[in-house]
């Protein structure tokens, strides 16, 4: 593929993740006739229809996919060996980027026999072009290859990579499901701010805009979090009480003992659905 070709991508599943990346494609200006979609179920298939006209998707991998320049893995951890050996001869000497949680590259490259093998570790603010995901390349991905991943998932947020692949494991425990552990608090924040008397729907747009805030302040300020948490920490104050709450309470070694366990499991699930 020359620099002045449009890249011809293939989505294997076209479930919210392969959406969301190809939604971003197709406003950034990539043409639809550029991307094919093998997505199994018949419901989705539809939707993917309707939702980008002009898109090829298909029921399975077949020779009627188009040779591709990436091939996207979004499909589950303990469906992608499967979806590996159905598509395999159909995809060969593309470039693959797998958005599949836990499946590592050497199982991913054993499965396609090849080496050209990014993974990735997105999260569901993708959705709405706010995703963070983090990257990492195997060997045999050239400078060019990288720059073709960028691409593409720069259309759903910011990215991160990582030259050790066992760091995906805590980039999934961190950012991979870190927006849930973002919902919990809203959810307790809301259910607190109800029980001193607020609604449930204004204790939560309260909630909602400060995680908001406070998230837009830390990202464009050079300071450390615990500067900016110090800032709005008065001795004696309404904040210091809070903040002294939740220290006596553990709840940062609690937190950090959640995302290990999330970092265990990642590493599980390789070992679990990559033989």
């Amino acid at each position: 593929m020359s620099s002045s070709q449009t890249p011809l991508i293939t989505f294997i599943g076209g479930g919210n993740m392969a959406s969301a990346i190809i939604g971003g494609l197709v406003r950034q200006g990539h043409p639809v006739n550029a991307l094919q979609v093998v997505e199994p179920w018949d419901e989705q298939r539809v939707k993917l229809t309707q939702q980008f006209p002009g898109m090829t998707v298909l029921p399975a991998a077949s020779a009627e996919l188009k040779p591709s320049d990436l091939v996207v893995w979004a499909v589950k951890p303990q469906t992608f060996k499967d979806a590996a050996e159905a598509a395999r001869a159909h995809v060969v000497g593309a470039l693959h980027l797998s958005v599949a949680a836990g499946i590592t590259s050497e199982s991913i490259a054993r499965w396609l026999g090849t080496e050209r093998v990014v993974r990735a570790m997105p999260n569901t603010p993708a959705l709405v072009g706010l995703g963070m995901t983090g990257l990492m390349a195997r060997a045999a991905v050239s400078a060019d290859d990288k720059a073709l991943v960028e691409q593409v998932v720069r259309t759903t947020g910011e990215l991160v990579w990582v030259n050790v692949e066992a760091d995906l494991d805590a980039v999934t425990a961190l950012s991979g499901s870190g927006p849930a552990y973002v919902f919990y608090f809203l959810e307790a924040m809301r259910d607190a701010g109800a029980a001193m008397g607020l609604s449930p729907e204004v204790a939560y747009q309260l909630a909602v805009g400060t995680f908001v805030g406070a998230s837009t302040l830390a990202q464009r300020s050079d300071d450390p979090p615990q500067v900016l948490r110090e800032r709005v920490t008065s001795k004696g104050g309404t904040t210091y009480a809070a903040i002294t709450s939740m220290e006596s309470s553990g709840m940062k070694d609690r937190f950090a003992q959640a995302l290990k366990a999330a970092q265990a499991r990642a590493a599980e699930l390789g070992r679990e659905f990559g033989t």
